[in-house]
């Protein structure tokens, strides 16, 4: 029996030994891995970690005059469960969603070099039409646009509105660009190209502008290169627009849906190694959007609509959590982490953008949101800077995603656009004012 025991205390010794030599070539990968930024797909730490881990266990074995090889163990099962952080499970090259069934998916070739998918929904002929065409600039960044933003799409052109939408560059169905040209600039030059080409010349156009969406909005309204061509605006539960706004603190809205609503189903590139550790360290800022661990296309091709979890939960009033709709099929949907990463840093790097904002003249309106998800202090930084916001309507009973096809929220979002864009009176109270900007933030939380 003490024989047995002995025997047992030293198999589990060396096994414990052995998993710790395991977990400490892991971590040397790991290290690597961010240092090379995750060079050639990973393997240049992986062949450093395994001269690493082999060079120790020939040390380790001589050592032995017996088991010679049991120092290899645990790089034998360092090097297996590393090398799957290395090998690619989905396409490396771009597939692209499928045709929608009910708009024709047309790509305009811009000036600055952009090829972006462009979607156009005519005004109802039994509406009232109005004269300016209205373009769209959906949120995420570099996301496709959801089939539920189209269906919000459709309703404004049978209001009478001659709508226009199109995919950022890297999202939807529009093509890539190289990772180091994705910047908030670049979003706000590709805006304007579309609008020199939908005006062919000195045309104007409103813009509605959504979340990140309504970032490139805002800064177009400061852009003396593209504010001509704005109309009119319509800034809707805007992210931060420069980098003093990202560094502040501040309040959210109402309690919205994030961690009430069941878990999203539906695969997750998350639950793959690979893309776990790829966009966790770039989350993290460990690696690069440009990291060479994964490619852009590849990153695009893995990530799903599972992945945003709780960021979907977050864009509902609580309330909704039970009934939160599905924004977009599997086929449809398209996120580029790396990027939208890329353009976020670029917005929290540059600098302050409220001297240029003052001098707005374009005519515009704030959508705030019962429910945000995103800090009050965002866009009540776009109510005080801009001088040339006439309206600001605070939406009830809606969170981040404020058409979302529940209980009439999208005829309510339509019937706020549809007023100020023809300049008739609003459907809401002016709320908050930019004088009861103080009050606002002290109350509606």
């Amino acid at each position: 029996m003490a024989a047995f025991a002995v025997r047992l205390a030293r198999f589990t010794g060396r096994s414990l030994l052995a998993l710790t030599a395991t977990a400490a070539l892991t971590v040397v990968f790991l290290l690597v891995l961010v240092l090379t930024d995750g060079a050639a797909s990973g393997l240049a730490a992986w062949l450093t970690t395994l001269g690493t881990g082999c060079a120790a266990a020939l040390w380790r074995s001589r050592r032995r005059r017996a088991a010679r090889l049991v120092p290899f163990v645990p790089v034998a099962l360092a090097a297996a469960l590393t090398a799957t952080v290395c090998v690619p499970t989905v396409p490396t090259t771009r597939q692209y969603p499928p045709a929608l069934p009910f708009v024709a998916t047309q790509h305009w070739n811009l000036s600055t070099g952009s090829r972006v998918a462009v979607y156009h929904y005519p005004p109802a002929p039994s509406a009232a039409r109005h004269p300016i065409p209205l373009v769209y600039l959906h949120g995420g960044p570099v996301r496709g646009i959801s089939v539920l933003d189209h269906g919000f799409l459709q309703l404004l052109a049978r209001r009478g509105h001659d709508v226009y939408a199109y995919e950022q560059a890297g999202g939807g169905r529009s093509d890539l660009l190289p990772m180091e040209q994705y910047t908030i600039s670049r979003s706000v030059r590709d805006l304007g190209a579309f609008l020199q080409l939908l005006g062919r010349g000195e045309g104007q156009a409103d813009v509605l502008g959504f979340s990140a969406g309504g970032v490139v909005l805002t800064r177009a309204l400061a852009d003396p290169a593209v504010a001509p061509r704005l109309h009119r605006a319509v800034i809707a539960e805007p992210g931060p627009m420069d980098g003093p706004t990202a560094r502040i603190s501040g309040h959210r809205g109402r309690p919205s849906a994030r961690g009430l609503a069941p878990a999203a189903a539906g695969p997750r590139s998350t639950h793959t190694p690979r893309y776990a550790v790829a966009f966790g360290l770039m989350r993290l800022g460990f690696l690069t959007p440009g990291t060479g661990l994964i490619g852009q296309a590849e990153g695009v091709n893995a990530f799903k609509a599972a992945d945003l979890g709780s960021d979907t939960a977050s864009a509902y009033c609580a309330h909704d959590a039970h009934r939160i709709p599905s924004e977009d099929p599997a086929r449809n949907f398209t996120f580029s982490a790396a990027a939208s990463l890329r353009i976020q840093q670029t917005v929290k790097d540059s600098p302050s953008l409220a001297p240029q904002l003052r001098r707005s003249k374009t005519p515009a309106m704030l959508m705030i949101a019962e429910c945000s998800s995103q800090l009050r202090q965002w866009a009540t930084a776009v109510l005080a800077g801009d001088p040339a916001v006439r309206r600001t309507q605070y939406m009830p009973g809606v969170g981040h995603h404020m058409w979302n096809g529940l209980a009439g929220n999208d005829d309510r979002a339509a019937a706020v656009v549809t007023a100020f864009l023809r300049d008739e009176p609003a459907p809401l109270p002016d709320y908050p004012t930019r004088e009861g900007i103080a009050a606002f933030l002290r109350d509606r939380r």
